[in-house]
């Protein structure tokens, strides 16, 4: 049976949605077989970050409310043959939306993938709760900014109420920089307030924003410095003890690490 991983975060805009695709990506290249569930209802984003959105022809919705089979709603990916993709509908009703229809399409897809990866709305709405009821871990992306560490920690709290304490952190858009001339809070702090397990971070790069507006996510491309922290994060993921990246440009986490 496969691993349900929800990808989430306290607020919008810490690119979330990015860090899903990407260890979608790093996993499928590792040779598991991947499924990513776009389950920002009404925000769908998925499918264009990986540049399916023309051959999208049912979604999740139509999956739920038995419009379509299951094989006819996901899509493979163009270039990696072992990731697919259910694709968020593009309007929904969040009142009737039912918790216990994604659970019974989550159910099904354990049997024919490794992983399903759940790009979960951001934040704490109904979407949120019905996408974390399916997930048996949870990996919270924020940045280091410091309302979304407040809003982060605010999700902890929800996450451990509903009984989730396997919690991962990814920091993203982490800029070293901006760390040392006091305008982002330092990594530790973050670490240290949070108080769930690092998984990694991901450096602020315009490149991750050039690639998804081109529907080709980074880890496609050979931006070596990015994609050694996905695959850092991908392998402590999966339970690898495996050093935390260093900053190419700068002596900075060297400092930091000591």
């Amino acid at each position: 049976m496969g691993q349900v991983i929800a990808i989430t975060s306290g607020k919008g805009g810490v690119g979330k949605s990015s860090v899903c695709v990407n260890l979608g990506i790093v996993l499928a290249q590792m040779d598991y077989k991947v499924c990513l569930i776009d389950c920002d209802l009404g925000l769908k984003n998925l499918d264009v970050m990986l540049g399916l959105e023309n051959r999208v022809l049912y979604d999740l919705r139509d999956a739920m409310e038995g419009r379509c089979s299951l094989s006819k709603a996901v899509l493979r990916d163009k270039r990696e043959p072992n990731l697919y993709l259910l694709p968020a509908c593009k309007s929904v009703n969040l009142k009737y939306f039912q918790g216990t229809d994604l659970q019974l399409v989550v159910q099904e897809l354990r049997k024919s993938f490794d992983f399903i990866l759940l790009d979960t709305p951001a934040g704490i709405e109904s979407g949120f709760i019905h996408s974390i009821a399916c997930a048996d871990q949870v990996v919270l992306v924020s940045t280091l900014d410091i309302t979304a560490i407040q809003d982060a920690d605010r999700v902890i709290g929800i996450l451990m109420k509903e009984g989730i304490e396997d919690i991962g952190l990814v920091i993203n858009k982490m800029n070293p920089r901006y760390i040392d001339k006091g305008i982002s809070i330092r990594l530790e702090d973050a670490i240290s307030w949070l108080s769930i397990q690092i998984l990694g971070y991901v450096f602020d790069d315009e490149s991750v924003i050039r690639s998804n507006n081109r529907g080709m996510p980074i880890c496609l491309s050979k931006n070596a410095q990015i994609n050694e922290c996905y695959e850092i994060i991908t392998r402590r993921l999966l339970g690898e003890q495996v050093s935390l990246p260093k900053y190419k440009e700068k002596k900075f986490l060297q400092k930091l690490f000591g």
